[in-house]
């Protein structure tokens, strides 16, 4: 009965969520291409390679569904799921680190956004598959799992969809959460519901839970205490840093004076923030990468009345020869680690004027000082490793992170040696991904 309540009140709230979705499809596109893929309709080329893959066992042929269309036998795919870019760049480190044990491995590889989709593209290889996860109701879900027909299915972090883990755990298809947590937000909500979410969680073979407090929260959800593992963070393991976008980043910001001040994956309020703070330091250079690239227009506005020339990335500006001081916006995909790596002083975004924040790990893998809001409750773990460590600087507000920036601006000795233990705490806690493929390679 609870699971027919679900159904409904899912496809009530999606009529209503739809409009925003809509209008949030015209503003990002790339969605039109492949919506069918959300009701586990499939292009011709998708069908065809999914369908072109080893079965597992030889001896199975294909069956047909109740519409008389072939049900392709099961075949090796591995099904990853993950949505944001955190979440993508997780599953991406977890399929090399996977393709390093068994280079033959194929990965169905599904997101929900076109922002994923994009980051996406550059993890899967020629022999993976693409698409976008199906709508969470009972005949969509069975749909696509007949087409894909996984051997294992692995979501990332928080990606709980009731009905696509259930027909999956009915099929008997491994399932697993990798980087598993629960937000303080969630946390209540999951424990209030716990005869909803034990059905859930018992579908799981094994949880990689992030901390001892998701674990915690993840028992307290109804998740059964001998598959939840503590394993760490896999964001520490998926930090590299990119000497080739370094060195083409570096060319862009050839015109900049002075040393360069970062605001990596801003949210709106914070770019003004970051503007008044660079008015007070002559010797810099200000950068700001806007999390949501929808939102650069917003941001240059920003930038101009604050009384800046603005040198905008995708536009291919140049600095102005005008004398003027300039801002540069980095209003493009796949950057931030690059200029995370040749910057002076870091500002990790959604911290100061949103809850959440945004990775802080790269800047300090990069050995850069870095600064974060009070508000980080999307990486609580990493926070308390990197505090604990005096790897970076956390501020309750505007006046202390102006006060910080500018006495790490002022001290060189302190602010190398920030940065030094910012990279030895990354560097220290690496590592987490190899051993969880390992664990789940020895489960399927």
């Amino acid at each position: 009965m609870k699971w027919f309540v679900y159904n409904l009140l899912f496809g009530v709230v999606w009529v209503f969520l739809l409009p925003g979705f809509l209008l949030r499809m015209f503003r990002r596109g790339g969605y039109a291409a492949r919506m069918g893929d959300r009701f586990a309709l499939y292009p011709a080329e998708i069908m065809a390679k999914l369908r072109s893959a080893k079965t597992l066992p030889s001896d199975v042929s294909a069956k047909a569904d109740s519409s008389g269309h072939a049900i392709p036998a099961p075949a090796e795919w591995v099904w990853i799921h993950a949505v944001s870019v955190g979440e993508v760049q997780v599953a991406g480190q977890l399929m090399r680190e996977w393709r390093k044990a068994e280079p033959s491995v194929k990965f169905c590889f599904s997101t929900t956004s076109s922002t994923g989709w994009k980051m996406a593209e550059r993890e899967v290889s020629e022999q993976d598959v693409l698409i976008y996860n199906p709508l969470d109701f009972p005949n969509f879900v069975k749909s696509a799992l007949n087409v894909v027909r996984p051997r294992a299915i692995v979501l990332t972090e928080s990606e709980i969809w009731p009905v696509f883990i259930r027909a999956a755990a009915k099929r008997a298809i491994p399932l697993f959460l990798v980087n598993a947590r629960v937000s303080d937000r969630s946390a209540p909500r999951y424990a209030k519901a716990r005869c909803f979410f034990k059905d859930v969680f018992n579908c799981f073979a094994k949880i990689f839970a992030q901390s001892e407090l998701d674990k915690s929260r993840l028992i307290s959800a109804g998740a059964p205490g001998d598959i939840v593992e503590v394993a760490g963070s896999f964001k520490f393991d998926v930090a590299r840093r990119n000497p080739k976008k370094e060195d083409e980043l570096r060319e862009w910001l050839s015109g900049a004076k002075g040393r360069i001040l970062l605001g990596g994956s801003t949210w709106p309020g914070e770019d003004e923030v970051l503007l008044r703070i660079a008015k007070t330091l002559d010797d810099a250079t200000l950068v700001i990468a806007p999390r949501h690239f929808e939102k650069a227009d917003a941001v240059e506005s920003n930038i101009r009345r604050a009384g800046f020339g603005c040198v905008r990335r995708s536009r291919g500006d140049k600095p102005s020869a005008a004398g003027e001081k300039q801002v540069y916006l980095a209003d493009t995909t796949g950057e931030l680690m690059g200029l995370y790596g040749i910057a002076d002083v870091v500002f990790v975004g959604k911290s100061l004027c949103e809850h959440g924040s945004q990775n802080m790990i790269e800047p300090c893998l990069c050995g850069k000082p870095t600064f974060v809001g009070p508000f980080t409750e999307n990486f609580r773990p990493v926070m308390s490793d990197l505090l604990e460590s005096g790897a970076i600087v956390q501020v309750a507000g505007e006046k202390e992170l102006a006060d910080g920036i500018s006495r790490i601006w002022h001290n060189a000795d302190e602010s190398k040696s920030l940065g030094e233990r910012a990279t030895a705490a990354v560097l220290k806690r690496q590592g987490v991904v190899e051993k969880c493929v390992s664990e789940i390679r020895g489960v399927i």
